[in-house]
């Protein structure tokens, strides 16, 4: 099943159950995916692949994870709550996340396949790397792994 059946589904599933915060949620998701869908008709296209939405969703996951964190530092914990039970929600449409072990292990493996030696060839290492793994590769992790063993070297 696409993430946009999913959506649908879980929509439907969630309005019958009348879970609003739920419903609310899975609407803001598919708001966004019709904004990326907008963008995507700008460039040909008419709807955007699944790496795309996951994308999006990865996106939606570090912003409210930033909110959160303020509202905790603001005093707001009642806030940070719900933005965690979004999070929460947005994760489970999301592929599982790879370890860093394997990512660490990808990346040594890209770093010979590129032969990178500086920090100048990052762009390759990752290009290499979103190539293999496409959406479920966490590029933050990934980052910050190639960013370490490059600096060694």
């Amino acid at each position: 099943m696409s993430l946009r059946a999913r959506f649908m589904e879980d929509l439907k599933t969630a309005m019958k159950a009348g879970q609003s915060d739920r419903v609310g949620t899975i609407r803001m998701i598919t708001a966004k995916l019709k904004d990326l869908d907008i963008a995507g008709r700008a460039k040909g296209e008419d709807h955007v692949s699944d790496d795309a939405v996951i994308g999006m969703l990865r996106s939606m996951v570090k912003s409210r994870t930033e909110s959160a964190a303020m509202y905790l530092q603001g005093g707001r914990p009642e806030l940070a709550e719900k933005e965690e039970a979004e999070i929460a929600l947005i994760r489970s449409y999301l592929p599982a996340d790879l370890d860093e072990a394997t990512i660490e292990a990808a990346a040594r493996e890209a770093i010979e396949r590129t032969d990178a030696t500086s920090m100048k060839d990052m762009g390759r290492v990752m290009a290499a790397l979103k190539t293999q793994f496409g959406s479920a590769l966490d590029a933050a992790i990934a980052s910050s792994v190639v960013k370490s063993l490059l600096s060694t070297r």
